[in-house]
C-alpha cells in the first residue's frame, strides 16, 4: 500500500517506485536513470499539482487531450454511473450498448458532410491502424485488390503502434533498435514552410509538394495505392501548418486517382483550433476518413474513432454471405469510455468551449508572435490553442544549436520554475493547453515562456555557448 505523509503522498517512496517500475513512452534511460518523474497528483482546470504541492499551468493539455480542463466532477460521476450500470459489453458481431449507440450518431452529426459511420478503438494509434485497415477492406471489397500502398509524410506523427509509427517518420522517432514496415508505406516531404528549399516563394513550395505527390502516384500506379494519410496541422512534428492551398489540392489529387484522404485529427479534433473539426471548418476539405482520439474524451478515458464516408460503408456493406469485417478490439465502443465521451461533448456544447478556443486562442496566438522578436526564437506558428516556438542559433540561416545544449529542455525546465508546463521536442517547446484558457492565463503562459527563453539566452551567453 501507498504510504501518505499528511494529507500528501510519501514523494521519494511514489518516485521510487515509478523509477523502478515504470517503463514510460519514450524513456530516455540515461536521463531518466538519474531523475526520475515529476509525479503529477491533482488537477483542476488548467492547473495540475505534483507530488510536493507545487501547481502548474499545464500549457500541455495534458498530451493535447484534456480540452474540457481537469477536475470535471461531472466526467467522474458519469464514469461512476456507467460503470456501476454496465462496465463492459461485448461489441463483436451484432452486440452493442447504449453510449457506444450514442456516440455514433453524435460524431455522424458534428463530423463533416457525409462520414456517418464510426469504428471505435482504445486511442489514435489503434484508431490510424483501423484507418489503413478500412482501406485496404473497401478497395477489395470494390475489386481492386492491388491497392495496398499507403502514402505518408515526413515529419509526421501518426501513432507508436507497429504500423502507426511505421506511417510517421518524425525526427527523434526513427531508432535502428526497433523495426518499421518498408514495403507499401511511402513518404513525401513534409509541409514546413518556414524550412522549405532556400529562394522558393511558399506557393512555388506548394507546387513542389503537389508535384512531388502527383510523382509518387505516377511512380507506384494508381491502381496500387489505398491511401494518402496527413494530419492537417502536423502535431508532435512541430506543429506544422502546411502552406496556403496544399490540403486542397492534394485532396484534389488523391480523388483524381481514386486514393482514399485520410485526415488524421487525433489532436486537432474536438476544439482544439476552434472547431469539432479542422479538416473542412479550417481547410476546406471533406475527408473520406478522420482518425479522432484525445479530445473525444478529454483524456478522462482511453478512447479512439474512425469515422468514415458513406461511400465507405456503402462499398464494404455490399451484400456477401462470407465477408467480414475482421477487425476491431475488445474495448471497441466501451461503454465506459463512451458514456464519457458523450458528456464530453454536451460540456464542449454547453460550455461554448469551441467560442472560447477562438477567441482566447486567437490572442494567444497573437501575443506568441511577439516572441519572434526574441533572438533565439525562429519562428512560431500554430493556430489558436495549438502552437509551437522553434529555436534557432541564427535567425538568417535558421540554424539550430547543437543538439548537446538540448535548448527546449532547457528553457522547458526554466518554465517549470516559475509554475508554466511546456513540451520540449527537439528544438522545440509545444503547447497545447485546456479550452477552457482564460485570457490571463493566455497573457501569463506568453510571459512566463518569454521570460525563460531570456534567462536560458543569458545563461548560454555566460557558458559561452552563444555569441554575446
Amino acid at each position: 500500500m501507498l504510504q501518505r505523509s499528511g494529507n500528501r503522498f510519501n514523494a521519494q517512496e511514489l518516485w521510487q517506485k515509478d523509477h523502478d517500475h515504470f517503463l514510460h513512452p519514450w524513456t530516455h534511460f540515461d536521463s531518466f536513470k538519474t531523475d526520475g518523474s515529476l509525479i503529477i497528483t491533482e488537477g483542476e482546470g488548467a492547473y495540475i499539482t505534483d507530488v510536493n504541492g507545487r501547481q502548474y499551468l499545464d500549457g500541455l493539455g495534458g498530451m493535447w487531450c484534456v480540452n474540457v480542463g481537469y477536475g470535471r466532477n461531472e466526467l467522474a460521476e458519469v464514469m461512476a454511473e456507467q460503470g456501476r450500470l454496465l462496465a463492459y459489453a461485448n461489441p463483436f458481431v451484432n452486440m452493442t450498448n447504449a453510449p457506444a449507440a450514442e456516440l455514433s450518431a453524435k460524431l455522424a452529426e458534428i463530423a463533416p458532410g457525409s462520414l456517418n459511420h464510426v469504428a471505435f478503438s482504445t486511442s489514435g494509434s489503434c484508431a490510424n491502424d483501423t484507418a489503413i485497415r478500412l482501406a485496404h477492406f473497401y478497395h477489395g471489397r470494390n475489386g481492386e485488390h492491388g491497392r495496398k500502398h499507403i502514402i505518408s509524410r515526413f515529419n509526421s506523427y501518426h501513432g507508436s503502434t507497429y504500423l502507426g509509427m511505421s506511417l510517421g517518420n518524425r525526427d527523434g522517432d526513427r531508432t535502428p533498435f526497433f523495426n518499421y514496415v518498408t514495403d507499401f508505406i511511402h513518404h513525401l516531404s513534409a509541409p514546413y514552410p518556414y524550412r522549405r528549399p532556400e529562394g522558393m516563394t511558399e506557393d512555388q513550395f506548394t507546387d513542389f509538394l503537389v508535384d512531388e505527390f502527383k510523382a509518387k502516384v505516377k511512380e507506384l500506379g494508381k491502381e496500387n495505392i489505398a491511401a494518402f494519410i496527413a494530419e492537417p496541422i502536423q502535431g508532435s512534428g512541430g506543429v506544422v501548418m502546411p502552406p496556403k492551398g496544399y490540403l486542397k489540392r492534394m485532396h484534389e489529387v488523391a480523388k483524381e486517382n481514386g486514393i482514399l484522404f485520410i485526415a488524421d485529427e487525433v489532436v486537432t479534433g474536438f476544439g482544439r483550433v476552434g472547431h469539432w473539426f479542422a479538416s473542412q471548418d479550417v481547410f476546406g476539405i471533406e475527408p473520406d476518413i478522420i482518425v479522432s482520439a484525445k479530445g473525444l474524451t478529454s483524456g478522462y478515458q482511453p478512447l479512439g474513432a474512425t469515422i468514415f464516408s458513406d461511400a465507405v460503408y456503402d462499398a464494404i456493406s455490399q451484400p456477401g454471405p462470407d465477408v467480414w469485417f475482421a477487425h476491431g478490439f475488445t474495448y471497441s465502443g466501451h461503454p465506459v469510455a463512451c458514456a464519457v465521451a458523450n458528456k464530453n461533448i454536451e460540456i464542449i456544447e454547453r460550455d461554448g468551449l469551441l467560442e472560447n478556443a477562438q477567441k482566447v486562442g486567437d490572442h494567444f496566438e497573437k501575443r506568441l508572435g511577439e516572441l519572434k522578436a526574441l533572438p533565439l526564437v525562429g519562428d512560431v506558428r500554430g493556430k489558436r490553442l495549438m502552437m509551437c516556438v522553434e529555436y534557432v542559433a541564427d535567425r538568417k540561416t535558421k540554424a539550430h544549436l547543437p543538439d548537446e545544449i538540448n535548448i527546449s529542455k532547457r528553457i522547458s525546465k526554466l518554465c517549470e520554475k516559475r509554475g508554466l508546463l511546456v513540451r520540449p521536442i527537439g528544438h522545440l517547446d509545444v503547447m497545447s493547453p485546456p479550452l477552457t484558457l482564460t485570457m490571463a492565463q493566455a497573457d501569463f503562459l506568453v510571459d512566463t515562456l518569454g521570460e525563460a527563453i531570456n534567462e536560458a539566452t543569458s545563461e548560454l551567453k555566460k557558458e559561452g555557448l552563444l555569441a554575446a
